[in-house]
C-alpha cells in the first residue's frame, strides 16, 4: 500500500526537524545450547554461535536505514544471561568469556553485546558470585560488553 503525501511529510518533519531516529536494534541470542563443562569448548561454542547467528544483523539494520532514511544509532546483541550458561566458571574464566564475547561483537560489527549478567533475585549460585566479581575486570578489558545484575 503506497504512503500518503501526509505520511511522507510527517516522516520528513520527524527526521529533519525533530531528529527522529531509532535508538537501537537488538538481536537476541539464546546460548543455552552452548553449555559445556570443557571451558575451551564453551568459549568456542559461544563465539561460533554469536558470529553465525548475528552475521547479517548489522547489514540488515543498515538496509533498513537506507530504505527508510532513518538513522539507527546502535546495533546490539543480547544473549542469555551468561551466569546461566557458564555457572561452573571461575572469576577469571568469566573475564575470558567477556573477552570472547567482545571478539565476537567485533567480528559481526555490533556496538554493544548485553548479557554479561546474573539473575540473583532468588539467590546466588557460585557462578553468579564469580560473574559479579568479574564485572569490573571484564568491563575494563572489553569495548562492547554490557553487564547487569537482576536483584529484584
Amino acid at each position: 500500500m503506497p504512503f500518503t503525501i501526509e505520511e511522507i511529510l510527517d516522516t520528513i518533519r520527524m527526521t529533519e526537524v525533530e531528529h527522529f531516529d531509532i535508538r537501537t536494534t537488538t538481536l537476541g541470542i539464546n546460548l543455552k545450547d552452548c553449555v559445556s563443562d570443557d571451558f575451551k569448548k564453551l568459549r568456542a561454542k559461544i563465539y561460533d554461535k554469536v558470529c553465525r547467528v548475528a552475521e547479517k544483523h548489522v547489514k540488515a539494520a543498515e538496509q533498513v536505514e537506507m530504505e527508510y532514511g532513518i538513522y539507527i544509532a546502535n546495533k546490539r546483541i543480547s544473549i542469555t544471561p551468561l551466569a546461566l550458561v557458564a555457572d561452573h566458571c571461575s572469576q577469571s574464566e568469566f573475564v575470558r568469556l567477556a573477552e570472547t564475547l567482545d571478539a565476537a561483537a567485533d567480528e559481526v560489527g555490533v556496538d554493544f553485546l548485553a548479557g554479561f549478567s546474573a539473575l540473583v533475585q532468588k539467590g546466588f549460585s557460585k557462578g553468579d558470585r564469580n560473574l559479579i566479581r568479574a564485572i569490573p575486570e571484564a568491563l575494563a578489558a572489553t569495548e562492547h560488553i554490557c553487564s547487569s545484575v537482576n536483584v529484584a
